[in-house]
């Protein structure tokens, strides 16, 4: 496999492109004092518009990427990869691959990075730590996308692992949330020979056919427990993601504004906010540049297409069989709710933390106890 070092330098008419597309943003009529109630807030979008404008420094945070996050493409089945491999000064450390989702993306692990490489620098042992690896989903950032049918979770589940292969990786861990708690499961499934653990900050799972059962723990019945908030109130997206999503690509491809509206909504939904502040989790910088990613890659519409590929699969939801894989779940306020009896009937439960604080973005919003718990969990599987 083919392998060369990647360094993020946006061409600046790009830039240039997106500020006067911002400075011309037609922000639509909203209803009086709807807050979120709608959809993302109008006040929040003007606000993070004329910080995008006149305070945010791409430049910046691309070198804030660049020199935490050294970043490789390589190529697998005739489609680059883009992926960060951070080293640990131990050549014969672990190496850990942790999968982002949708709508995040690799920065999301930008906090962790060297906490996981180098414990000893942030009050850590240095025996505890990993190589890490954190792949941009195919079709996800400078990840190329899949341009014919077929691409759900298990295929890019499988390019991963022939990525881990191609690095000549012997042994490794995963870890995932969102899409990166369904594909980091079949990429344990598919190399169960290579992969000595597996860790979820989301875990996907059966519910219960008891709808008191259900009720009690906050969920719908059936074949997964997401929560009654989500599938009552916040699944539109996922419903136009999975039936038709390049209807909507074209619109988040050309707009900053909707797409930075289409995003946020999400981190609104998902975090764990104090008093609904967006900003109490996640700072301008963090979400814009997230933002950014998708833009300057023009890949959402490749992005959301993994939904209906996933859907049209049948791999939307809980792994299809049993993941022998030793298995921790460390459970922050997300979609998804599950009791660890449901889990154990598809997974090889081994840990279970149920977390004080934190969403569905644990490594940005809780990142020490994200590191913390993975390398609890991983301390017995290093030999």
């Amino acid at each position: 496999m083919h392998v060369e070092p990647f360094r993020i330098n946006v061409a600046q008419r790009t830039l240039d492109d997106l500020r006067e597309r911002l400075a011309r943003a037609r922000f639509p009529s909203v209803v009086r004092n709807a807050g979120w109630d709608y959809g993302t807030e109008l006040a929040t979008m003007r606000e993070l518009v004329e910080y995008w404008l006149d305070a945010y420094d791409w430049r910046a945070q691309e070198a804030l990427l660049n020199e935490r996050m050294p970043q490789y493409l390589g190529d697998v089945d005739g489609r680059l990869i883009h992926f960060v491999h951070a080293r640990a000064d131990d050549p014969q450390a672990l190496t850990l691959v942790m999968t982002h989702g949708w709508p995040g993306s690799f920065m999301e692990f930008y906090k962790v990075v060297e906490p996981l490489t180098h414990p000893e620098r942030h009050g850590g042992d240095a025996a505890d730590a990993f190589h890490v690896v954190c792949p941009s989903l195919t079709g996800y950032g400078w990840s190329d996308p899949w341009l014919e049918p077929g691409c759900d979770v298990r295929r890019v589940a499988a390019r991963q692992v022939a990525l881990m292969a191609g690095l000549g990786v012997e042994r490794y861990g995963l870890q995932g949330g969102d899409w990166g708690g369904v594909v980091s499961p079949y990429m344990a499934m598919l190399a169960p020979e290579r992969v000595v653990g597996l860790h979820l900050n989301m875990c996907s799972t059966p519910s219960t056919d008891d709808p008191e059962e259900a009720r009690a723990q906050g969920v719908m019945p059936g074949r997964t427990c997401i929560s009654r908030e989500y599938y009552n109130e916040q699944k539109g997206y996922a419903a136009i993601q999975s039936l038709k999503p390049d209807q909507l690509g074209y619109a988040l491809n050309d707009s900053p504004l909707g797409l930075a509206a289409w995003v946020l909504q999400c981190f609104y939904m998902w975090g764990d906010l104090a008093d609904g502040d967006l900003r109490s989790r996640f700072s301008l910088d963090e979400l814009i540049t997230n933002i950014m990613i998708y833009w300057v890659t023009e890949s959402m519409p490749a992005a959301i297409r993994l939904y209906c590929e996933s859907r049209r699969a049948g791999t939307f939801g809980p792994p299809q069989g049993y993941v022998t894989t030793p298995t921790a779940v460390a459970l922050f306020k997300d979609i998804p709710r599950p009791k660890r009896a449901w889990a154990e009937q598809v997974y090889n439960i081994q840990r279970w933390t149920e977390m004080p604080a934190g969403g569905h973005f644990a490594a940005l919003e809780e990142p020490a106890l994200l590191v913390d718990d993975i390398r609890a969990f991983f301390a017995g599987l290093r030999t």
